[in-house]
């Protein structure tokens, strides 16, 4: 027989246990929990940093396409067969030699033409791709630069003008905004008999050049 003093001794040790039964389950339930917790904080933080990452590369392509311009994706098609349609005129057809400045060298199956860029109104052929690049020396000339070079080679040209206008001669000066144009056939060299007139052009009117 257990003395009254033994019993309570024994009530009292089995109440410590399941007290500490009982605390240990609660932390590890409270663990468990936590762990939960921070598992799904942890995925939602991801989720986050993941589309935060996708809307800022979304608004970086956005910001990319904007800043294309049509010499950059013509740069990237040099080689390829393109149709510049022109303000005014029959499209200019033909395969990309160079791309300047400010303007687009074809050459057509027959004669290389010269394009302003300020007469194309659009372009067929071109894919989404583009080059931004300005390091070859032809991509820095001004069209400017490059009708002074025609002129000191002395080469016969065709040049069609808004309106409808064709002449065909040579070169003599450009200025600034201008050139002279000593006209003549094509088929002779520029000499003082065979040159019918001069004419000084408006480069802003000029819609294209063929070489002859």
């Amino acid at each position: 027989m257990y003395s009254r003093s033994e019993h309570v001794v024994q009530i009292a040790g089995f109440l410590d246990a399941v007290s500490t039964e009982r605390g240990q389950a609660c932390r590890y339930g409270d663990a468990m929990r936590w762990d939960r917790l921070f598992g799904d904080l942890e995925a939602q933080m991801e989720a986050g940093d993941r589309a935060a990452f996708e809307a800022e590369l979304s608004d970086l392509v956005r910001a990319e396409r904007a800043a294309v311009r049509l010499v950059d994706r013509l740069r990237a098609h040099v080689g390829c067969d393109v149709v510049l349609h022109l303000v005014a005129g029959d499209p200019a057809r033909g395969a990309l030699l160079e791309v300047g400045a400010d303007w687009v060298l074809l050459r057509s199956s027959v004669n290389d033409v010269l394009v302003p860029s300020a007469a194309v109104a659009g372009v067929s052929g071109l894919s989404r791709s583009a080059v931004n690049d300005d390091a070859r020396a032809g991509r820095l000339l001004r069209l400017t630069t490059v009708l002074r070079g025609l002129a000191g080679d002395r080469s016969r040209l065709a040049v069609e003008l808004a309106g409808g206008v064709t002449l065909h001669g040579t070169i003599d000066r450009v200025g600034a905004d201008h050139v002279d144009l000593a006209v003549h056939a094509l088929d002779e060299p520029r000499r003082q008999a065979s040159v019918a007139g001069a004419r000084t052009l408006v480069t802003a009117a000029i819609l294209r050049i063929t070489v002859a």
